[in-house]
């Protein structure tokens, strides 16, 4: 029996349902598949698939399982691990919507790479990859998930292992994010101030609107913790540009505004860039 967990994320990994069905209809793949999917919607003949169970079901799963396929989540991983089981490992992407970042890669990889476990790179190969784990031997995991995590944690965090370009690609983005809100913002401003709107009436709808139509056009791909990031670093930026609005209004009422979204601009672009370090 193969025993599929794709964990609690709250993003939708149907990616590798559909690889593992598609397999089974071409009867590359014989043997039973139980699927706990968690947030992930995905109806089959072929499997059975639960949304979530009971911890005594999954236990029971994972204990009478012969290879355990799952997502690139620490603790999945221990599980299979520490149930002396044949762990296949398939990563969320962020191009897919299925993670925020791509860190699950390097989890995978740094298993796959000290024998623990098998990486899923090519979900078109996965019939392949169950057939190779049923002939696997993986190196004998010894109970120390405390260890384990550390070094996973090291490895992506502090012994560089993500390039610097991707490093700065990531800020770079975060940058343009903020940049991109408040030139809009500035541009609602304009227009409120010629319909005759009061100046800090302007600032604070403006920020609102640019706020809450990116937040809705962005809100699948950020978990509930950065949601609420999000609000706090945009809310403080709205705040602070009221501030230097005010404080830059003896210069004259539109080059205080070009005052204060400039500076805005640059914090806005510090508070984005945390934004993207407590997504990771």
């Amino acid at each position: 029996m193969i025993f599929v967990t794709l964990g609690t994320q709250d993003k939708s990994f149907d990616r590798l349902l559909k690889a593992i069905d598609k397999k089974i209809e071409e009867k590359k793949i014989k043997d039973k598949v139980i699927v706990q999917a968690g947030y992930t919607k995905y109806e089959s003949k072929n499997m059975e698939i639960f949304d979530l169970v009971s911890m005594e079901k999954f236990n029971k799963l994972i204990k009478d399982c012969d290879v355990l396929i799952t997502h690139g989540g620490v603790g999945s991983i221990l599980t299979g691990l520490t149930n002396d089981k044949k762990v296949i490992a398939a990563a969320r992407l962020s191009k897919y919507k299925e993670h925020t970042n791509d860190h699950q890669k390097q989890i995978i990889s740094e298993f796959a790479r000290r024998g623990y476990i098998l990486e899923l790179k090519d979900f078109s190969t996965i019939d392949k990859v169950i057939t190779k784990a049923k002939k696997f031997t993986p190196k004998k995991y010894e109970s120390n998930n405390e260890n384990m995590v550390n070094l996973i944690e090291n490895y992506i965090k502090e012994d560089n292992n993500t390039s610097w370009f991707n490093k700065l690609s990531s800020f770079v983005i975060c940058g343009f994010f903020g940049v991109i809100n408040f030139i809009l913002s500035l541009l609602l401003w304009l227009l409120f101030i010629k319909l005759g709107i009061n100046e800090f009436v302007s600032i604070i709808t403006s920020s609102i609107i640019v706020m809450l139509g990116t937040y809705f056009m962005y809100k699948n791909d950020i978990d509930n913790n950065s949601r609420l990031v999000f609000f706090i670093n945009r809310l403080l930026c709205i705040v602070i540009d009221v501030l230097m609005f005010y404080y830059f209004s003896v210069f004259g009422l539109f080059s205080s505004k070009i005052y204060s979204a400039l500076i805005v601009v640059f914090i806005s672009f510090i508070f984005s860039c945390f934004f993207k370090m407590s997504e990771d």
